[in-house]
């Protein structure tokens, strides 16, 4: 696996699945919005990972790349 997520993206992708996952504490007493939450792990995944399985499949990269001479 090549890393297709750059750093801001990186970035990104962590803090959003970390407020996604904070929702399924947060909303735990209410009747299924709490599983909404659990959508927080591929975000959080991707990011720690660095690599974007829909970036793979669309052809992005937001990853900086060295160019060799």
């Amino acid at each position: 696996m090549k890393a297709n997520v750059g750093g801001i993206d990186r970035g990104f992708r962590i803090v959003a699945g970390i407020v996604l996952l904070a929702l399924v504490f947060i909303l735990q007493s209410e009747d299924g919005l709490w599983l909404w939450g659990l959508i927080g792990i591929v975000p959080l995944a991707t990011g720690v990972m660095n690599w974007c399985p829909a970036y793979s499949i669309f052809g992005m990269n937001t990853c900086k790349v060295e160019e060799k001479k």
